[in-house]
């Protein structure tokens, strides 16, 4: 015994020892080639020179290990993105201090070189560090082992959790915007090879398909998966005239007022309630530990949890410096792939200009790294139940399309992500079963903007005899990413985030023009100066050419209207009318999939659903329709891939569906999740009038004023 412990001390010391030594022979290094950085007087001998450095780089390191997890934890408040450009100044302060206290004040550096130095030692040891631990299966298990610990102390859960560590725990990733069949087109390609290997020969995985409702997108799909209702939920955006207020899913207010409709809908907080974490995640499913959570976003005072869970990632100098260097590469690798995208003439396509190079930069790396980090955390913690989100190939397909080369190699590096929590699930202090699964999948196809020459906005001025302008403006993108990249840096500056800012949504105030708002191929029409939804009898008397310039026009599928004669009404080209009582999946809606007839039946019963609800057309024999933004790969409507998502789960966990029936709806996938956790951990706390933490439930879900 007392020989196994001499052994693992002396593996560790020389460790320790290795990377005190590559981290001196980099300031070394970094001396010779930085003018104003210096290790060594003007008289110093070599000796000198290498004992100064040495010096350095011990007391850097020392620092770092001491000092930077308090210095870490004292900034929580500071919002994610700027702590991450906080690190670099912080560490470089740290750098300035271990020189200041070489012997006889040898080393010196100004402060733009202490930035620099610093951010490629804290790379450099933690790579070495990484690589030693990585050859010695031990010691990388120990070092998990010492994080779930001191993670554990901590929080002082300790105690409370032992009890659960008997049964398993489970985390749900979430890959925004996969659909079922471009799963499986990665796996049987190569591309997967994690997942392929759940799926293959011997598989420890099933793979399940399931429908979305007809808005198919995130907002909808994940209030539904984690609050088991998106009731009222018509769109991505839609108005609502009692309030005069657009709602958004992706703005904080807009989802934080969802997820608080969604629990007084339930009478229950949500899927994660027993000790689960949100990651990355629109809304937080009652979980208390939450990081990058939109609902959440604005909170004061408690809210500091939501930010501790980077904490962990942020701990660790250097992982700031690798987001960094992977965030530049990431730019430059989209500037390259849009000017290929444009020297070869490929079509569709759409601008990828401007600040887009920094949005998916943002989707694909800072967000990808601070979640995947969080729930490592929320693993080696050994926490019952995490929801994670990651957008990376969600952002990326909206602009390259969801079959393209460059949403593929996103795939990719998902996968990795995939793998190394995989990895770090062995070590953790209870076993986890992966459950993936994604919210929508994409539909690719030109823009309705350019395969008419118009937006939908236009169309609809032109049915009414309003003036159109002579140069059609672009619907900007309503990919979740980006804007969750604007609201995180406007969060970040403590500036307001404006409901009414993209395109269309912007209006002075009520009048008898319509508003027209796009979710992928899916439009809404309202008019805001008659106070109920409009009837197609009212619409036919103010504006005569309207719904029958919409539904004859050939990027235009379908029109959902209510009529005082017969009920709510679909109508279609040529004069074409079905009641949406007697709606099947035939006629008008043969095309966009089956399921189509109900879920137009289900959305015509919302309160909100707009006076006019337009879906695109759709092509079966290519798969494409047409957005209403600036999307090439879209999804929020019906018509093909959007509308089918997925679910892998392990064969340990019954099927989600007993006797192999459809997977239909969110709120039916959520009811899946919730007997799973159910099996595991007993019934989760549900949400009544009197325990004070349904108080606090209650509070964190009030929108911000």
């Amino acid at each position: 015994m007392f020989k196994g412990r001499w052994r693992t001390a002396g593996r560790a010391l020389v460790r320790v020892v290795v990377v005190w030594a590559v981290s001196t022979l980099t300031m070394l290094v970094l001396a010779g080639i930085l003018p104003d950085f210096q290790v060594q007087g003007a008289d110093d001998s070599l000796t000198r020179t290498a004992l100064t450095a040495a010096w350095g780089a011990g007391a850097f390191g020392l620092l770092s290990a001491l000092v930077w997890p308090f210095l870490v934890r004292a900034l929580l408040l500071v919002p994610a993105l700027v702590l991450g450009l906080l690190v670099f100044f912080l560490n470089g302060s740290l750098l300035l201090v271990a020189l200041k206290s070489t012997p006889d004040g040898g080393g010196a550096a100004n402060a733009e070189n202490a930035i620099v130095v610093a951010a490629v030692m804290s790379a450099v040891a933690s790579a070495t560090s990484t690589a030693l631990a990585v050859r010695d299966d031990n010691a990388y298990r120990r070092r998990l082992s010492r994080l779930a610990e001191r993670r554990r102390r901590r929080s002082g859960e300790d105690s409370a959790r032992r009890g659960y560590t008997a049964s398993p725990g489970t985390l749900f990733l979430q890959l925004d915007g996969v659909g079922h069949q471009v799963l499986l087109d990665a796996v049987a390609d190569g591309h997967m090879p994690t997942v392929a290997g759940w799926l293959g020969e011997r598989p420890t995985h099933r793979l399940t398909p399931w429908r979305t409702d007809w808005s198919s997108q995130t907002g909808a799909s994940q209030l539904g998966i984690l609050h088991g209702s998106n009731h009222d939920v018509p769109a991505f955006r839609w108005y609502e005239k009692e309030s005069g207020r657009i709602m958004v899913s992706n703005r904080p207010a807009g989802a934080a007022e969802l997820q608080r409709r969604a629990i007084e809908h339930t009478r229950d907080a949500g899927l994660l309630t027993l000790d689960g974490a949100s990651r990355g995640n629109l809304f937080s499913g009652g979980a208390d530990q939450l990081a990058l959570v939109l609902s959440m976003a604005a909170r004061r005072g408690r809210a500091t949890r939501s930010r501790a869970g980077y904490f962990a990632y942020f701990t660790d100098p250097a992982n700031a410096v690798r987001t960094a260097v992977s965030f530049v590469a990431e730019v430059c690798r989209e500037i390259g792939q849009s000017t290929r995208a444009r020297l070869r003439g490929d079509r569709p396509r759409v601008g990828r200009g401007g600040l887009y190079p920094f949005i998916r930069a943002f989707a694909t790396v800072v967000e990808r790294d601070v979640v995947v980090a969080a729930v490592i955390g929320d693993m080696l913690a050994g926490r019952a139940a995490v929801y994670a989100d990651l957008v990376a190939y969600d952002e990326v397909a909206h602009h390259s399309g969801p079959h393209s080369r460059d949403a593929i190699r996103v795939l990719r590096r998902l996968d990795r992500s995939i793998a190394l929590l995989a990895k770090v699930a062995d070590h953790a202090p209870r076993s986890y079963r992966l459950v993936l699964l994604s919210d929508h999948g994409q539909s690719p196809g030109e823009t309705f903007l350019g395969g008419y020459g118009l937006t939908l906005r236009d169309l609809v001025r032109a049915g009414c005899g309003l003036p159109v302008p002579r140069r059609a403006v672009r619907t900007k993108s309503g990919a979740e990413a980006r804007d969750a990249a604007r609201d995180a840096v406007r969060t970040a500056l403590h500036r307001p985030v404006e409901e009414g800012e993209d395109g269309d949504e912007k209006r002075s105030a009520r009048g008898s023009d319509p508003i027209v708002l796009a979710s992928g191929n899916l439009g809404l029409i309202s008019f805001p100066d008659v106070p109920e939804r409009m009837s197609r009898e009212q619409i036919d008397e103010r504006h005569p050419a309207l719904l029958r310039t919409l539904a004859n026009h050939p990027g235009i599928g379908f029109l959902l209207v209510r009529s005082e004669a017969n009920g709510s009404v679909v109508l279609g080209p040529g004069g074409a009318e079905i009641p949406v009582a007697k709606l099947d999946d035939t006629g008008l809606l043969a095309m966009m999939g089956p399921g189509a007839a109900d879920a137009v039946r289900r959305t015509d019963t919302f309160p909100h659903v707009a006076d006019i609800m337009v879906n695109s057309m759709y092509d079966p024999a290519t798969g494409r329709v047409h957005a209403f933004e600036e999307q090439i790969g879209s999804h929020g409507g019906l018509g093909g891939e959007q509308s089918n998502a997925f679910l892998l789960s392990p064969l340990t966990l019954p099927p989600p569906v007993p006797g192999g029936g459809e997977l239909v709806g969110a709120e039916q996938v959520h009811t899946v999740l919730k007997r799973w956790l159910y099996d595991g951990l007993g019934p989760q706390v549900p949400l009544g009038p009197t325990p004070a933490r349904v108080a606090v439930r209650q509070e964190e879900t009030e929108p911000s004023p």
